[in-house]
């Protein structure tokens, strides 16, 4: 018999959402000449705030701001000095954590567990490592006396919000480069929170500035002339187009872009352990994320064991307000975003495969999608191929290690892996052979800020975290 939990919301007074932001340059918040944009909480569809679309003459006045700080401020700021700036950002971060962790909660869509636990610890971790960096990029391996790059154009997803900024501005500041990030649309109120952190932090006027906007605010930013550095995380097809932009320019540029992960599950795999590796590398913040396990390649012998032991996980997770701390499975992004996934869903049975979905019941309100799992799966199928970006999963089968590596490195992705036994030679073997930028051996989703992260193929290139984090802020 299942325990029922009793509802336990966190409250939402720890935060006050403005009515409407401006933009975040030279180290005040001041108006923009774009036009406004609504911001939603998606498990209700309320309106939270409103945004400034910025536009070209708003991003000349950010890259101005970042380039006088650059050449007057921060880039001629002993290392020494920038690790104390670094450092107090993070013990802000965490003396503020429960209203940063409700705050990305509330206009992400994510459940609080995972907000409160996961994203702004790291948040806090990465500049803290990261300040430990400062006065020492001399022993990093890029030189003797490595000079920072300058001003750095950063374009952040919606999926991990404030921990995608932690982990763009953190080795950007490091290293002496001053920035100008664009948060995504649909999720802009921490990025706009970390400015007020800015500010209490006493960082120096235009060290970071903070744009908002939608697509066009992005493209003016990574292609404006005064911009030295390009990191963009997001999908594939805009990365293409970044790559397109800069290319012939001097511009340096990292791009972490989707991923089709392969989570492989031998006959020798602890299958309960397993189990809560698949769930975590599918359903951890509703599958909106680029390396999650959205490939299942189970060996055929325990496919239907282990098939039927995570059908009876995942009908005990709970879908529901993300504010609750009894939440696994909170509310799609956006309107957009749950199309999509619904879209691919409906090609994946009319392609053939079984559909399976956990037994809940969604709220009336909001962008909600149950968790799914797709059976008879191909190659050949659609919801194989492409990045759904949602918590839908495909499985598949394999009969040797050679078919499972086969199968795993048969995507144009390249971002992620998994590996399930209790052999580590055969973790050894398999992750050597796997063409993907992160390999993680029974366990997955781990993430820690000095060990570095990035993809290979179309998953992008360039490597964000640890000491090769910092290279892409550095000239050389």
């Amino acid at each position: 018999m299942a325990f029922e939990y009793a509802p336990a919301p966190e409250s939402r007074s720890v935060v006050d959402i403005r009515e409407s932001y401006g933009l975040f340059i030279d180290g005040e918040f001041a108006d923009g000449a774009g036009g406004r944009i609504k911001t939603v909480n998606p498990a209700t569809e309320e309106v939270l705030s409103e945004v400034v679309e910025a536009d070209a003459a708003d991003v000349d006045r950010a890259v101005a701001a970042a380039r006088r700080a650059y050449d007057r401020v921060w880039g001629p700021m002993p290392g020494r000095e920038r690790a104390k700036y670094l450092y107090r950002i993070a013990r802000i971060v965490q003396e503020r954590a429960r209203e940063l962790a409700v705050l990305e909660s509330i206009d992400n869509g994510k459940p609080i567990r995972e907000s409160r636990d996961v994203d702004v610890p790291l948040v806090a971790a990465h500049f803290f490592y990261y300040a430990g960096w400062a006065d020492k990029l001399g022993y990093a391996g890029f030189g003797p006396d490595p000079k920072p790059v300058g001003v750095a154009g950063q374009v952040i997803p919606w999926n991990f919000p404030l921990l995608m900024l932690a982990w763009k501005i953190a080795p950007a500041l490091a290293c002496g480069n001053t920035v100008v990030l664009k948060p995504a649309e649909t999720t802009p109120l921490t990025a706009l929170a970390f400015a007020e952190i800015c500010q209490q932090a006493e960082l120096p006027a235009g060290v970071v500035n903070i744009v908002t906007g939608a697509g066009e605010t992005g493209r003016l930013l990574v292609e404006h002339p005064g911009v030295d550095k390009v990191a963009f995380t997001g999908s594939t097809e805009v990365g293409k187009q970044i790559a397109r932009s800069v290319a012939g320019t001097r511009k340096r540029v990292t791009l972490e872009l989707g991923g089709k992960a392969a989570n492989i599950v031998f006959d020798d795999a602890p299958i309960d352990q397993a189990v809560e590796g698949i769930v975590n590398g599918i359903f951890f913040n509703q599958g909106h994320v680029c390396c999650a396990g959205s490939r299942l390649l189970v060996q055929e012998s325990i496919a239907d064991d282990l098939l039927a032991a995570l059908k009876r996980r995942m009908s005990l997770l709970r879908v529901g307000d993300p504010l609750d701390k009894n939440t696994d499975v909170g509310a799609i992004n956006s309107a957009a975003q749950l199309e999509r996934v619904r879209q691919l869903s409906e090609l994946g049975t009319s392609e053939g495969a079984e559909r399976w979905s956990a037994p809940c019941e969604l709220p009336e309100r909001g962008f909600w999608f149950a968790p799914t799992i797709f059976t008879g799966v191909s190659q050949a199928h659609r919801i194989a191929r492409e990045e759904i970006f949602g918590p839908v999963l495909s499985v598949l089968t394999f009969r040797t290690p050679a078919e499972a590596v086969e199968k795993a490195n048969n995507t144009p992705y390249g971002l992620s892996a998994g590996i399930w036994t209790e052999k580590g030679s055969r973790i050894l073997a398999i992750a050597d052979k796997l063409r993907a930028g992160v390999v993680w051996a029974n366990t997955f989703n781990k993430f820690d800020p000095a060990s570095p992260f990035g993809g290979y193929k179309e998953s992008g290139y360039g490597r964000e975290g640890g000491r090769h984090g910092l290279e892409a802020y550095l000239a050389k």
